[in-house]
């Protein structure tokens, strides 16, 4: 199918687990009311976004909030990217995307790679490795439409994963993602155009809506880029559900138009999987 149409849920995440739970599950039915055959959700949509945050709302993973993804996705009929929940495993917590079909089976399940360690003097100092552990596998799932690759947040400002993921054939990429009001203005748009245009794809981002009254405050502004680097759906900072209608042939025009792709010198450099998990 040469043509799907996409929703990215900017949910407004409070302290209540179940009210989250029950309004990004009234959201995701309305993307799909709205002909949304894939629903992206937000990084850390179960739980407000902190270190301080994380063990108190982490679960095992199935779990409650996954259970409720599981469910939603099924009763649709779509695909679900479900944002990320901390997760507890094995002793560790982990930032994660459960990735869900229209039968309700989990396809992925994708740790956050690079955790959020940065310190802007002045400005923010967040240090998520001070509770995280870091996830090690690429994650990527097929559709009927195109096949899609998965990072959180922090992972789109390393392109070598968005190289790898293209090369290994994924038309668009999704990034769960909770900028902030200094990196947020700065670089949150930049980086998901620069990764449409580098490898030519679709690049969709789903942001938390801002909470000026939270103790970690959200740019927003969720996101869908084509291939030509064209921003062509963006929420503003309040919740809101927003929709791009992504065009396949479009971007195999795009490709043909200019051909990167086949002129790339991979004699000289080359971007390679030391280790796919």
């Amino acid at each position: 199918m040469a043509e799907f149409r996409l929703a990215v849920v900017q949910l407004l995440v409070t302290k209540v687990k179940a009210d989250n739970l029950q309004r990004a599950c009234t959201l995701v039915k309305e993307a799909a009311s709205q002909g949304a055959k894939v629903v992206v959700l937000p990084e850390c949509f179960n739980s407000p976004y902190g270190t301080g945050f994380f063990a108190e709302y982490a679960e095992k993973i199935p779990g409650e909030s996954t259970q409720v993804l599981s469910d939603t996705a099924k009763e649709c009929g779509i695909y679900l990217v479900g944002g990320s929940i901390p997760e507890q495993d094995g002793g560790k917590l982990f930032n994660t995307c459960s990735v869900f079909g229209p039968d309700g089976k989990l396809l992925v399940k994708h740790r956050k790679i690079h955790l959020f360690d940065i310190d802007v003097p002045g400005k923010i100092r967040f240090q998520e490795s001070e509770t995280l552990s870091p996830g090690s596998c690429l994650s990527m799932f097929e559709t009927p439409y195109c096949k899609v690759g998965v990072g959180i947040c922090y992972d789109i400002r390393f392109s070598e994963l968005a190289q790898i993921y293209a090369k290994k054939g994924c038309q668009l990429l999704v990034y769960p993602g909770a900028f902030n009001m200094t990196t947020g203005p700065a670089h949150w748009e930049l980086l998901q155009r620069a990764r449409a245009v580098d490898n030519q794809v679709y690049v969709a981002t789903a942001s938390p809506a801002r909470d000026e009254s939270a103790s970690y405050v959200a740019w927003g502004h969720s996101s869908v880029v084509n291939p030509w680097g064209e921003v062509i759906t963006k929420a503003g900072s309040e919740e809101a559900v927003v929709y791009a209608d992504i065009d396949l042939q479009y971007l195999t025009d795009v490709r043909q138009q200019i051909p990167i792709t086949m002129q790339r010198r991979n004699d000289i450099y080359n971007v390679s999987v030391v280790h796919e998990g």
